[in-house]
């Protein structure tokens, strides 16, 4: 990663040719500066209608989503440069917590290209920061450091540099490329560099978009205005969104939640200026919707008629390529790679401490903490796969309500050793899947049917033979999609009750999983 010093040798004129401007998440401990940060950029960046957007919030605290584009003015204009080269863009999101951002995240919302982690530097990390350490990384977007409230007599950021290197954020300085500026928000200093590095790490990573691409936006926010009705508040990724658009919003990784349609009869920016066009990292506010969208939702051209012929058209299956991941097939993973994903929470420090060391290695925490299981922890699990584990916690109703709804797994305890010996059992299962079953065969998910209403994977049977009438479960890499039984069995157009390796299958299961290319169906039979 760049240094401070390396700013001044970058040519400015690189980063005009920035394809689409930054979209930066700000992120950090609820009252070290967030959102007084974003005031002191609006008001050096001389964006218009510089107001406070503390002002609006209750109590100063951010409650909404909000997102605001800026334009970075050049110190000198190059000779060549074209008139819109005058300055260069960043849009910034100020989300209420990480709740927001791990929501997003857990419903396939590429959002953000970069982090901004606020650290008050007369406060250092708190548990709120490494929250949000915890949901960057698990973004995997570069970060940028900015140690706020220098300006304070008790600021020290050497205690907030040795601090993060101690939760593995290694600064530059301190063994670590992880870009940090000083700064004080409240009495603007620091701000043109932290800005300065915004831009090069954002021209580092190479962002692409063009107004010539399809559309790709998100919804950031939805809610219902007594007198506009349904309003969204997108951000557009990639491509343009214009009036009279026709779109759609939907959740990529939960293919049964219906797509909501629009058609663009309104548009305006984040200073409430009607606007007839956004453009890629553009933020924007939309009347049109039939119902609310997701938070989190990508959103689209509305290419539902192009779907429906395709899918009229379908005949018998046809091996389609399988879509390329990182994951390997359940059978190609070897034993020794499989991780038992948690999140731990427990009452005090002293516990927390006593059941990570009784952990074994194939056990991965990608959260740990103190206290009773929250919003954060359910969304962490949501996004990450993670099932969680508490010790002498509480799940206050409305987190147990959001577990439900996100179907997330929640188990707490009161006696360490029966926590312990559960977790072992899991590592176990995982270890040795086939511990008192028989698998009796194994099909891979290559298509995908809609057809009446009914789901049908298309699949090849890829070992043994299934027969109509086994046991079958859904699996994604490691995970356990949910138990099912076949309820139609074509092949060839033909109804029939078993097929062989080789073999080509239409399935039909009962309840309808959300199965996705590359899963495995496993038959198989329980051993007396």
């Amino acid at each position: 990663m760049a240094t401070k010093k390396g700013i001044k040798s970058a040519s400015r004129p690189t980063l005009l040719v920035q394809t689409r401007p930054p979209v930066v998440v700000v992120m950090g401990h609820v009252d070290h500066g967030k959102t007084t940060l974003l005031d002191a950029i609006r008001t050096q960046t001389y964006s218009q209608k510089p107001e406070s957007l503390t002002a609006k919030e209750h109590g100063g605290i951010t409650q909404h989503i909000g997102a605001y584009q800026v334009e970075v003015p050049l110190k000198e204009k190059p000779q060549q440069a074209r008139d819109d080269f005058a300055s260069r863009k960043i849009t910034f999101l100020d989300t209420p917590g990480h709740e927001a951002f791990a929501k997003m995240r857990s419903r396939g919302a590429s959002v953000a290209d970069l982090a901004i982690l606020v650290v008050a530097a007369n406060d250092g990390v708190n548990p709120q920061t490494k929250e949000a350490i915890t949901h960057i990384k698990a973004a995997q977007i570069p970060m940028v450091v900015a140690i706020n409230k220098i300006d304070l007599p008790e600021a020290s950021v050497e205690m907030v540099k040795g601090q993060l290197a101690e939760n593995e954020i290694f600064v530059e300085g301190y063994g670590g490329d992880v870009v940090y500026v000083a700064v004080s928000a409240k009495q603007g200093q620091g701000i043109e560099q932290l800005l300065e590095m915004i831009l090069l790490v954002a021209e580092m990573a190479e962002l692409s978009g063009s107004p010539k691409h399809p559309l790709s936006a998100y919804v950031l926010e939805s809610f219902v205005d007594a007198h506009r009705g349904v309003v969204a508040n997108l951000l557009v990724k990639d491509g343009k969104l214009s009036i009279g658009d026709q779109i759609q919003a939907f959740t990529p990784n939960q293919p049964h939640q219906p797509k909501i349609a629009a058609k663009v009869k309104l548009m305006v920016d984040e200073y409430g200026k009607r606007i007839g066009k956004a453009l890629p990292s553009q933020p924007v506010q939309v009347l049109g919707f039939k119902t609310l969208p997701l938070v989190g939702a990508q959103v689209t051209p509305d290419h539902q008629k192009i779907k429906t012929e395709m899918e009229r058209t379908v005949e018998p299956i046809k091996e389609t390529p399988a879509k390329v991941t990182g994951d390997k097939a359940p059978e190609e993973v070897p034993k020794e790679a499989r991780k038992l994903t948690l999140i731990l929470k427990a009452d005090v420090q002293g516990s927390l401490e006593a059941i990570k060391a009784n952990l074994t290695e194939e056990v991965e925490l990608v959260g740990e903490g103190m206290g009773d299981i929250n919003e954060s922890d359910i969304l962490l699990a949501d996004s990450t796969g993670a099932k969680i584990i508490g010790f002498n916690v509480k799940i206050p109703t409305l987190v147990a309500k959001l577990a439900q709804m996100e179907k997330v797994k929640i188990k707490t305890y009161t006696v360490i050793y029966h926590l312990l010996e559960d977790v072992q059992k899991e590592v176990l299962k995982l270890i040795e899947p086939t511990i008192n079953e028989i698998i009796l065969g194994k099909a891979k998910v290559i298509a995908e049917f809609v057809i009446k209403k009914s789901h049908i994977a298309g699949c090849k049977v890829t070992e043994g033979s299934i027969h109509k009438a086994n046991r079958v479960r859904v699996m994604r890499g490691e995970e356990v999609i949910g138990e099912a039984r076949i309820v139609s069995f074509q092949r060839q157009r033909q109804e029939v009750t078993e097929v062989k390796k080789g073999d080509e299958v239409g399935v039909v299961l009962r309840p309808d999983l959300p199965f996705n290319l590359s899963d495995v169906i496993i038959s198989y039979k329980v051993e007396e």
